[in-house]
């Protein structure tokens, strides 16, 4: 018998049916080199950021503004920088950032004979500059120029003091701050205005005007929505001075801030109209949060709360960033007194058609004998005009000795003295808004001669805000900036390795200058700029006396974060730093430009600061922390 080839036998199936069935769980699963292999690692998550210094150009000019408003350009590596001293704008080459080089200046004298240059800004390619006529109540340029070439493309008539200006985020429209400012003796007072121009021709720029004469005739509504409405003789359009602008991320909408104001205003892009006026509110330095320094004399550190002082929150710079699906806008709190005429001895001889000055002390507010000892020194002309003396409320400010007819030791230099406030605001007023008199004794009295002082309004906030799109407060870091600079933590230097508090509220322009500025605005911080970095939102915050950039995380709006400070000053003991420009470091920070990595020229994030007093540009390379 023939059997066939091969034939299986019952237990040679069965391993066969075995192995059949094994063959694919080996193919998924079997002795693979694919077993050793590491799982996938995790996403590195940024837990934190820190600046260093990596370059720095100097102009060599000390206290005149040769480094101010700062931008860059990813296609040529090149930042342009306002250089006021100039008037006109540096070109710096940032092809090695460690080692910024001079390689150009934009010169606005082919837009307007005399001009000068306030601001700049740019897009994709595209330099714009803010032209300031050679008078300044004249109406302004704009112009535009190639940022590889800087040839002149095209250039328009704007309003007067052009300032700041940015794009929409499509690049096809700029906005300009037509600042507006009277002139030196308050003589002419031109209207402000923002303008809105059609660059998507940039050869031939259309602009249009958003205006604030809808305000004009109600200015009585303005100042009781907390409206600070308040130049001699000025319409709410002469009044209203916008100083920053930013732009919603559809193009849709912008804000400008009204420093002098302390309010912003709200501007519809399309139709290029100013939609509202949004009041700002006053910061309560009663509270335990918001604790400030008041005093410079004698020199000491006494962050404390001071009831019956507000604060006039009066923001600089404003940017917009986006969380939740919602817009928030973020502001530097510097304040700004309006201070024209000072120079001219006419107007403190009485004369107050020559000007307007709203600052005065505390101590000489408040003086039992009236103002008449300061005439002729720092007493406004106006201020006189009103009443021949001043009162504090007994019952506000008990707290410093202060009691009917008498301030008591609040004028003390230790206490609130030398705290600079606008005399404006804060005084008894009837329902006409006039003021209600007293008598010398502290009585109320329509025969008396004295105003009463319920509260005292300083100027800033000595802070940074961050606000709802229709300007409502959703967050402000309170004393928290003077009250980091005074601790144990903060170090100041290259090296980080000098006490702050040594420092403690510095002035910008000087040496030996411990608690100097605490009469005053503070640190005041004045430049803002916001920059994305894994996933998170940054504010980085220029302080301009104390110098030096304060960084938060905001990704959270009602929820911010400390994150970083660092000022690269040195040499904090000399009387003169314009003597060692070399190594003084950088004072007086004004702009600030977030560039993100895949823009740098090193591949690196970055932190462009002009500073205007030591006539500086400053890179700081961004180090990203991860957990």
């Amino acid at each position: 018998m023939i059997r066939p080839l091969h034939k299986p036998t019952f237990p040679r199936l069965r391993r066969l049916a075995v192995l059949a069935l094994a063959l694919p769980l080996l193919a998924c699963t079997g002795d693979s080199d694919d077993d050793d292999a590491p799982a996938p690692a995790p996403t590195p998550v940024l837990s934190s950021i820190k600046l260093s210094l990596l370059g720095r150009y100097s102009t060599g000019e000390f206290g005149v503004s040769a480094a101010e408003i700062p931008v860059y350009d990813p296609a040529t590596k090149r930042a342009f920088v306002v250089n006021a001293q100039k008037g006109m704008v540096d070109v710096l080459d940032l092809s090695n950032p460690a080692a910024p080089t001079l390689v150009g200046t934009l010169d606005a004298s082919a837009v307007a004979a005399g001009a000068e240059v306030n601001s700049v800004a740019l897009h994709d390619g595209i330099v714009a500059l803010a032209i300031q006529a050679a008078v300044k109540t004249d109406p302004g340029f704009v112009g535009l120029y190639r940022a590889d070439t800087l040839a002149l493309i095209g250039q328009v008539g704007v309003g007067a003091l052009p300032d700041m200006l940015t794009f929409t985020p499509d690049g096809k429209t700029l906005l300009v701050a037509n600042e507006g400012e009277p002139s030196d003796d308050y003589q002419t007072d031109p209207e402000g205005s923002i303008s809105v121009i059609d660059v998507s021709n940039p050869a031939a720029p259309l602009a249009r005007v958003a205006d604030f004469a809808a305000w004009n005739g109600r200015e009585a509504e303005l100042r009781a929505n907390g409206v600070r409405i308040y130049g001699p003789n000025a319409s709410a359009a002469q009044d209203l001075e916008p100083e920053y602008i930013a732009i919603s991320a559809d193009g849709s909408t912008a804000w400008a801030t009204l420093q002098e104001n302390n309010a912003l205003a709200r501007i519809d892009i399309a139709s290029a109209s100013v939609t509202a006026i949004l009041p700002l509110g006053y910061k309560d330095h009663g509270l335990a949060a918001n604790a400030i320094d008041v005093s410079d004399t004698p020199p000491a550190i006494d962050i404390a709360p001071r009831p019956g002082v507000l604060g006039m929150y009066m923001p600089d710079a404003i940017a917009a960033y986006s969380a939740g699906g919602q817009t928030y806008l973020v502001m530097a709190n510097e304040g700004d007194a309006r201070a024209w005429g000072e120079g001219d001895p006419a107007y403190w001889a009485g004369d107050a058609s020559k000007g307007f000055v709203e600052e005065f002390r505390v101590k000489h507010l408040s003086r039992t004998n009236g103002f008449a000892g300061r005439r002729g020194d720092d007493l406004p002309p106006q201020l006189d005009a009103l009443a021949a003396g001043a009162l504090l409320n007994p019952v506000t400010f008990a707290w410093c000795g202060a009691t009917a007819g008498n301030p008591g030791a609040c004028r003390d230099d230790a206490q609130l003295g030398r705290l600079k406030v606008t005399w404006t605001l804060g005084y008894r007023t009837d329902s006409s808004g006039n003021p209600v008199m007293f008598d010398t004794s502290g009585a109320e009295n329509p025969a008396g001669n004295r105003l009463m002082y319920d509260q005292l309004y300083a100027f800033g906030g000595r802070s940074f805000s961050i606000r709802d799109s229709a300007g409502n407060l959703v967050w402000d870091s309170g004393g928290e900036f003077e009250t980091y600079l005074a601790s144990d933590a903060c170090r100041v230097g290259p090296a980080r390795d000098i006490p702050c508090k040594t420092w403690f509220n510095s002035g910008h322009d000087e040496g030996d200058a411990f608690d100097a500025r605490s009469a005053a605005k503070g640190p005041e911080p004045e430049g803002i700029e916001i920059g994305t970095l894994g996933g998170k939102t940054f504010a980085f915050i220029g302080l301009e006396r104390m110098g030096g950039v304060m960084v938060y995380d905001i990704t959270t709006p009602a929820a911010p974060t400390f994150v970083d400070y660092f000022n690269t000053r040195a040499d904090w003991s000399t009387a003169d730093p314009s003597t060692v420009l070399s190594t003084v470091g950088d004072l007086g920070p004004e702009g600030l430009k977030f560039v993100a990595a895949d823009k740098s020229p090193n591949g690196k994030p970055l932190l462009i600061v002009g500073n205007e007093v030591s006539g500086t540009t400053s890179i700081f390379q961004i180090e990203q922390i991860f957990q």
